[in-house]
């Protein structure tokens, strides 16, 4: 399905059919696909539909099948960036019921994770305005659903496009029982979609505050050590905290590398390691729904990924690991201040362990404080996470390592085996400061 555009609008060109085509063909090429298992497409129903949406916008899209092509615009100029076709509401019904037929084949057993190729899509749109392509909103829509129909308790919504999906947050801003995190392009309020509700110290209302977490990207460029800490330091800790029931991943790609919406640089290889670090919440069940992605190059190659991850498949090692960058550490700063208030993550000290590199965890006490090492990749292990919210360092040090070397030892005989990556941020105080 091809958009119209609205005035010749440029940025309308990025939103296309191929989106999907180079997606999906991808996976096949791949054999990654024939791995997986196909759950069938329907159409989202009206009351799924207005478990996100008014009745008066609902009814409103419902009748752009039956538009002149001047209607269409004249309907599309009452929104922000979105456009409209005869067939845009088929398609976003289906683009809603696949993420609803995801929920029901993870919560039901049928599968342990999947990942929702779909189009329009969904977290820019609000209750009651379309809005950023996006006509109705994909995943709040599949957390109420999941909350009505499976009795869910909590919800973890992790949204990693590189805009700001400000419709699945004004939906929870008022609601303890789901945790939205998104980080974004925001430059100071200079990047789309321009909203001051999109900054750091947004934490939701009334009994929401607290859960919801923006962190803003005020340069572009961000690299996979960038987006490694975000999750490590910021993320995760609240999320072991939260403890869902499910997570939902809105799974936009425009934050990889060759964007041209996020002119980011994290390369393709970090959704892999984005994905397992949050396969070991909610028991593994993890729904991901394709949100934005327009470098069909860097797409493909980010979708493969985290599906190969969602497989169970070793994670690569990342293509290049930094420090985070001043920028970074800045957002990431704020963002811990603005809720130290809500989450008990004043020293963090986490650790994801493929294998150990012993001697930076003997030799050095800066490299205890601050390794990020990768995923345990044998199938059953029970090491998971190693998560220390404590305010004693040494109790912290001394419990990973002998929780990691515990279990390591069981199963290797020589230390050629045991090899990590590290990133280091203690010279930036992030791991024992308090804020």
């Amino acid at each position: 399905m091809r958009l119209f555009w609205k005035d010749n609008d440029p940025a309308c060109k990025i939103e296309v059919p191929e989106r999907l085509t180079v997606s999906h063909e991808a996976l096949v090429r791949t054999g990654l696909a024939d791995r997986c298992v196909s759950v069938p497409v329907r159409e989202a129903t009206d009351a799924e539909i207005l478990l996100a949406h008014s009745e008066e916008y609902l009814e409103a899209v419902k009748k752009t099948p039956y538009m002149s092509l001047e209607d269409l615009m004249e309907l599309t100029r009452q929104y922000g960036d979105v456009y409209f076709h005869p067939n845009i509401y088929h398609c976003a019904k289906l683009a809603a019921g696949a993420a609803l037929q995801l929920v029901d084949s993870v919560m039901t057993g049928k599968v342990r994770n999947g990942m929702a190729l779909v189009r329009p899509p969904g977290h820019h749109s609000m209750r009651s305005a379309a809005n950023g392509f996006c006509v109705f909103n994909n995943v709040a829509i599949a957390a109420r659903y999941a909350k009505q129909k499976y009795g869910v308790r909590r919800v973890l919504i992790v949204d990693w496009d590189i805009h700001h999906g400000q419709g699945v947050q004004y939906c929870f801003e008022d609601d303890p029982s789901v945790l939205y995190f998104s980080w974004h392009r925001y430059e100071h309020q200079k990047f789309w979609p321009h909203l001051r509700n999109s900054d750091y110290d947004i934490v939701g209302k009334e009994k929401g505050a607290g859960f919801n977490i923006n962190v803003p990207w005020n340069k572009v460029g961000m690299e996979n050590g960038d987006y490694l800490s975000v999750f490590c330091h910021v993320l995760l800790p609240v999320a072991y905290e939260f403890c869902p029931d499910l997570v939902l991943v809105c799974a936009g790609f425009d934050s990889a590398i060759g964007d041209p919406e996020g002119e980011m640089c994290a390369t393709p290889d970090v959704f892999a390691h984005l994905t397992h670090l949050l396969m070991n919440l909610a028991g593994g069940k993890l729904c991901a729904v394709l949100e934005g992605g327009y470098n069909l190059t860097s797409l493909a190659q980010s979708v493969c990924q985290t599906v190969q991850t969602l497989l169970g498949d070793p994670v690569p090692r990342p293509a290049s690991l930094n420090s985070p960058c001043i920028s970074a550490l800045e957002s990431l700063q704020c963002v811990r201040s603005a809720h130290k208030a809500y989450w008990s993550h004043n020293v963090v000290c986490f650790l994801y362990v493929s294998a150990i590199m012993f001697s930076c965890l003997v030799n050095t006490v800066c490299a205890l404080l601050t390794c990020l090492h990768d995923i345990i990749l044998i199938p059953g292990s029970q090491i998971c996470s190693g998560l220390a919210l404590v305010r004693d360092v040494t109790k912290a040090m001394t419990s990973i390592v002998q929780h990691v070397t515990t279990v390591l030892s069981n199963r290797y005989n020589t230390l050629d085996l045991i090899k990590s990556y590290t990133f280091c941020f203690f010279k930036y105080q992030l791991v024992i400061k308090n804020d």
